[in-house]
């Protein structure tokens, strides 16, 4: 009893952490041109968008419907995905993310960031022109169905009647769990709560944080966070009934200077449910 009382007051302290995220500032310390560098070969952000765009394009992950639990402020995680479903549910524990997502679905102005570059850098490594973007942003806007709070701390996170009886098609998740988590047994639980959401031989693709401890959510907001390795997230992936496909590992370049985050390096993991 002491034990999911404890659990619980450490859900509660990081959910309070969040209570100053700021998507914009996120957006510019992660995202912004100065930050991302699409056209540097060994930058984070091209290797995410391979991963993904390879996990799309293998032909195993299909269905219906794709669901993005803990969308954050972003749309560069679903640019791969919405090309190969219909429906496309995003997700987020926090109003104000919702919010900015819901400013570049509505297409009237109103983003903290430009997601063109993002998306002419999916299109090229789909074998389409750069100027084809304005195309892949129609679709995007096309297949997003919703918007909707989730919390990854319960049984449930997920209101009941957002999604189909039988599940998603597709889970998929970048950088939530180990940033919404207070330890590694709360990460193991939220990986197998969301695992409820996803259909049986539905696809998992998590992207996460190796050995971070910290990042920068708003101006002087410092929100702590679980620091996993690799042999962690397959513990916690076989706990939860999955199957590895594939585990790939990013490492920091020793110049990239780190501001906004103590991370050392990305893992990207394709899974099955069983």
């Amino acid at each position: 009893m002491m034990e999911e009382k404890g659990a619980e007051n450490g859900v509660a302290a990081m959910a309070a952490c969040y209570q100053g995220f700021d998507p914009a500032t996120y957006l510019q310390n992660n995202y912004s041109p100065q930050q991302a560098d699409l056209e540097r070969k060994d930058s984070l952000d091209p290797w995410t968008l391979a991963c993904l765009h390879r996990a799309f394009t293998e032909g195993d992950v299909s269905g219906e419907l794709l669901v993005d639990i803990g969308s954050g402020p972003t749309l560069y995680q679903v640019m791969s995905g919405c090309e190969v479903f219909n429906k496309v549910l995003l997700t987020d524990f926090l109003e104000v993310n919702r919010q900015e997502l819901r400013s570049w679905l509505q297409d009237e102005g109103g983003c903290s960031l430009d997601w063109t570059p993002f998306l002419q850098h999916v299109c090229k490594l789909e074998g389409r022109p750069p100027s084809a973007w304005t195309e892949k942003a129609s679709r995007l806007r096309q297949v997003i169905m919703d918007i909707v709070h989730v919390d990854v701390h319960r049984p449930q996170p997920l209101a009941l009647d957002v999604l189909p009886a039988a599940g998603a098609d597709c889970l998929l998740s970048c950088y939530c769990l180990e940033s919404a988590s207070p330890d590694l047994a709360a990460f193991t639980r939220a990986l197998g709560n969301i695992g409820r959401l996803l259909r049986p031989g539905g696809h998992l693709l998590l992207i996460g944080t190796l050995g971070m401890s910290y990042y920068f959510g708003g101006p002087g907001v410092k929100i702590p966070t679980v620091p996993v390795n690799e042999a962690q997230v397959c513990a916690s992936l076989k706990e939860n009934g999955y199957t590895l496909i594939r585990l790939e590992v990013y490492t920091l370049p020793q110049d990239m200077n780190l501001k906004f985050d103590d991370e050392s390096g990305v893992f990207f993991v394709k899974a099955i449910k069983k």
